[in-house]
């Protein structure tokens, strides 16, 4: 207290008053210090500035690969690639056919069976032989317990270790390490069967020959099977085969609790339907009297030949694919040389790929769900009137299956992806959009922090008369931070006004036209009631 400037006086009512006076070292000292505060919050909100306008162009760019830029040529150009595309598939792509399916997989797995066994040692070429040298070069313990899953017919599909995908892998270990063999019964229940003595020598004595015996002897003799058994084979047989991936995989959900319904025997329904589809009956040729001619079995061969013939039904969805993208590149292209006015090869460089390449971005989504939508609109209608024609109209029974098998399920199946993605990409589109409006929210708000700082500088710079004005800005400019802090509720707020403002407007002109309707009607109650509008005016008027 030595250093402050003391003055004492008495006042008129007898109280004593002191007052001390800052030096103006002192004064000078204070001010310092609070420019350097001040220089501290410039630099942290250019810093947040900084990162805010980055952020910002990120959430623009954003907004413009989920924005639909298509104009009236590329939907002309999407709409005929749809209709070419469904021309080529109405032309070129046969109709679906279990029966065919299951002759062009017999061939192809007849083939595969002969090579692999040829590469294992086997000096012959017949299916027979190849067959017969891998049962007996790769036998596995579970089919030892052929007769507790079933027989010959059934229990390639009732055993999980018979099924030729990643769970039946995983069975058929769990069969090395626990020497039990696990499937379905006969109603569709899950059930473990102990292996009796003759199989145990199938079992691995340590860890390394179980690994073997589970995944190795596995693989062959899945190789094996799905061409049929060598006695089956021998007998001129196609032999009963192993399930394909779906069917294994609905073999196995089948034995899950949710699936309770039973039939009158005490089976479990689905598991029936199942069994039926794989043994042939489900979808067997019939006589007039119901009675089976031939079946048609569902099995790993015959979900081979499907699946080829999926693939002939992706040709006219590839070319659409091809003929789309290609057309917004292309289009793209030129109009991105022409914005760069690019001259050269040397002047690629200058060129926005982001904004030419026909991916990950909406205008091109949209163009696909347009050009798909089409293509199957007419392989659809295609596909009734044929079927409608080959039925004898749409109410007899057979015109659902005649129909089914000329529908392209890869064109439905990506039209549909099409449309999942532009409705998530418009999805997507408000997120960006409310984070885009909080972000400028927050600009405004630091930006006006900025403001305040820069003034409580400028005070600064000035006598101690201004001193209580830099401490003004500043808490001003803290004021700012904290309420750019709170942007997300004066985003909301925003948009209540938005709202408010929008239905007031529409308040307004559902008024003018309840007040254009009443001006049509004044002559006829006029007419009805003389005088009554012009008393209703001078009542408006007071």
């Amino acid at each position: 207290m030595d250093e402050l400037v003391g003055l004492k006086f008495e006042s008129e009512d007898g109280f004593d008053v002191q007052f001390q006076v800052i030096p103006f070292e002192e004064k000078t000292e204070s001010l310092d210090v609070k420019r350097r505060i001040i220089e501290q919050g410039l630099k942290s909100v250019d810093n947040e500035l900084d990162d805010l306008e980055d952020y910002l162009s990120q959430l623009n760019n954003e907004l413009d690969k989920l924005t639909n830029h298509a104009d009236g040529i590329d939907y002309i150009v999407a709409v005929g690639s749809g209709i070419l595309s469904g021309i080529i598939d109405i032309l070129f792509v046969d109709d679906l056919s279990i029966k065919k399916a299951n002759e062009w997989g017999n061939k192809k797995t007849e083939n595969f069976v002969v090579k692999i066994a040829q590469k294992q040692g086997y000096q012959g070429d017949d299916l027979y032989g190849a067959v017969k040298f891998l049962e007996g070069k790769y036998p596995i313990a579970a089919d030892k317990a052929t007769n507790d899953m079933g027989g010959g017919l059934q229990h390639h599909l009732r055993d999980y270790s018979h099924h030729p995908t990643p769970v039946g892998l995983l069975f058929s270990l769990l069969t090395q390490f626990t020497e039990k063999v696990y499937g379905t019964d006969v109603a569709g229940r899950f059930v473990i069967v102990p292996l009796d003595e003759s199989a145990l020598k199938l079992i691995g004595k340590d860890f390394p020959e179980k690994v073997t015996f589970g995944v190795i002897n596995w693989f062959f003799y899945m190789v094996s099977d799905i061409a049929g058994s060598s006695t089956a084979i021998a007998q001129g047989k196609t032999g009963t085969g192993l399930p394909g991936p779906i069917l294994s995989l609905l073999k196995e959900i089948s034995s899950l609790p949710i699936f309770k319904k039973l039939d009158s025997r005490g089976y479990k329904e689905f598991s029936v339907w199942i069994s039926k589809l794989f043994n042939g009956t489900l979808l067997a040729e019939r006589d007039a009297n119901g009675k089976i001619v031939k079946s048609v079995k569902f099995d790993f061969r015959t979900e081979l030949g499907i699946a080829h013939q999926l693939s002939q039904q992706a040709i006219p969805v590839i070319i659409n694919e091809c003929l789309v993208r290609g057309f917004y590149f292309i289009r793209r292209l030129i109009t991105e040389i022409k914005d760069k006015d690019i001259s050269g090869i040397k002047e690629l460089k200058k060129l926005d790929w982001r904004k030419v390449l026909p991916f990950k971005n909406r205008t091109v989504i949209r163009m696909l769900t347009i050009s798909t939508g089409t293509m199957t609109a007419i392989d659809l209608a295609d596909a009734a009137i044929e079927s409608a024609v080959k039925s004898g109209g749409v109410t007899n029974p057979a015109f659902l299956r005649n129909m089914i098998v000329k529908v392209n399920f890869v064109g439905i199946g990506r039209f549909a992806i099409a449309v999942g993605a532009d409705v998530s990409m418009g999805l997507k589109r408000r997120e960006v959009e409310r984070e885009r409006k909080k972000v400028i929210t927050q600009i405004i708000c630091t930006s006006n922090t900025k403001i305040y700082y820069l003034n409580a500088d400028i005070a600064c710079d000035y006598s101690q008369l201004y001193a209580n004005e830099a401490e003004m800005a500043k808490a001003e400019a803290d004021l700012w931070k904290e309420i750019g802090k709170n942007d997300q509720a004066i985003a909301e707020l925003y948009e209540q006004v938005y709202r408010v403002g929008a239905f007031y407007a529409y308040s307004i002109r559902e008024m003018d036209k309840s007040f254009d309707r009443i001006e049509k009607l004044l002559p006829r109650i006029e007419e009805s009631n003389p005088g009554l509008v012009d008393a209703m005016l001078r009542r408006i008027k007071r």
